[in-house]
Parts: C-alpha cells; sequence; structure tokens
C-alpha cells in the first residue's frame, strides 16, 4: 500500500513573503497591469527579486495565484455579506465586490486567453467556486421577492464581466455604475 503525503507546509516566514507578493501583485496588476515589471511588485511588497522566482518561477504562476487568492476571497465572503445585509443589498454588495475584482486586473483577460497552461484550470476553478455563492444570493433575494427569479448565476457572472472590459478613458466608477445598472435591471417585473 502506498503512503499518501500531504502537502509540504510554509514555514511561518515564507507564509507571509507568498502574502505579501500576492498582496502587491494584486495592486500593482491594477494600475500596471499584469505585465509590469517583477521589481515594482518586489519593491512594493519590500522584497527581493529572487523571493518572487523562488515562488513564482513563471509570471503565469504569479497572475494565477493572485486571481485564486481572490476568487477564494470573494466566494468565501458570500456567507457573511448574506448575514449581515438584507438579501437585495447582500446581492448588491457583492456584485460590487465582484465588480472590483474584474474591474481592476488589467490585461488578465488577455493572460488567461494566451494560451499559457498555468491559467487552464482557472476558468472551471473560478466557476466552481464562485457559482454557487452568487446563486444562494440569487435565490435569497428572488425569494424576498427583491429580484427577478429568471437570472442565473451564471449570466450574472458573464454580464458583469462583460461589462467591466476596458473602455478608453473609464476607470473602475465607471465599471460600477454599468453593473449599477443591471442590477436595477434585476427588479422584479411588474
Amino acid at each position: 500500500m502506498a503512503e499518501t503525503t500531504s502537502p509540504r507546509r510554509r514555514r511561518a516566514d515564507a507564509q507571509r513573503n507568498v502574502d505579501s507578493l500576492l498582496e502587491a501583485a494584486k495592486r500593482v496588476f491594477a494600475t500596471s497591469g499584469v505585465d509590469a515589471p517583477a521589481k515594482e511588485i518586489t519593491d512594493l511588497a519590500g522584497l527581493g527579486v529572487g523571493t518572487l522566482y523562488r515562488h513564482f518561477p513563471q509570471r503565469a504562476d504569479l497572475v494565477a495565484a493572485v486571481l485564486q487568492r481572490e476568487i477564494d476571497l470573494l466566494a468565501d465572503a458570500g456567507p457573511a455579506i448574506s448575514a449581515g445585509h438584507a438579501p437585495g443589498a447582500a446581492l448588491r454588495e457583492w456584485l460590487r465586490r465582484y465588480t472590483e475584482l474584474v474591474g481592476t486586473k488589467r490585461g488578465l483577460a488577455t493572460a488567461l486567453h494566451s494560451g499559457d497552461p498555468a491559467f487552464d484550470a482557472l476558468p472551471g476553478y473560478f466557476m466552481q467556486r464562485m457559482e454557487p455563492v452568487l446563486a444562494a444570493l440569487l435565490d435569497a433575494a428572488a425569494a424576498a421577492g427583491q429580484v427577478r427569479a429568471d437570472v442565473s448565476a451564471k449570466d450574472l457572472l458573464h454580464a458583469v464581466a462583460l461589462l467591466c472590459q476596458p473602455v478608453r478613458g473609464e476607470d473602475l466608477e465607471y465599471n460600477q455604475r454599468m453593473v449599477a445598472i443591471l442590477a436595477d435591471g434585476l427588479s422584479p417585473r411588474v
């Protein structure tokens, strides 16, 4: 019988470095895009370039890790948002955060469609994590009579992503306004 081994845990300082790099990369990607120089990321994180490449040997590894972390944070926030707000307000708050996730990742769509194998699993992972969370928020809001019942989580995930495509001269506030208009359209039909 073969022994199973659990993944090796990182030392606390190594985990702090990874967390710092991911947070710095998230911020840099939001302002400079996913092709920003590695030095910009490491300077913001207060770490050396060698540390970046030790944990993320390829740029695609870093981009994928940042996106996966952001997906996990938003998916995990769903129940807390739901518990802290009325159903319609919870849905709007989650959509606001989702818009921020999608609207601040300049160059991400191009990177994800680049054919790099590092990104192959991300679309499935995204839907696996996000669709059930959004479906629960939509179901609660529909049950409370606050949104239409004929819109699926998948529809809404795609619609928001499309509304967050870059528009020359516009920024995240523009994306938020467009998604707010979409959310208004979720009101029940009379």
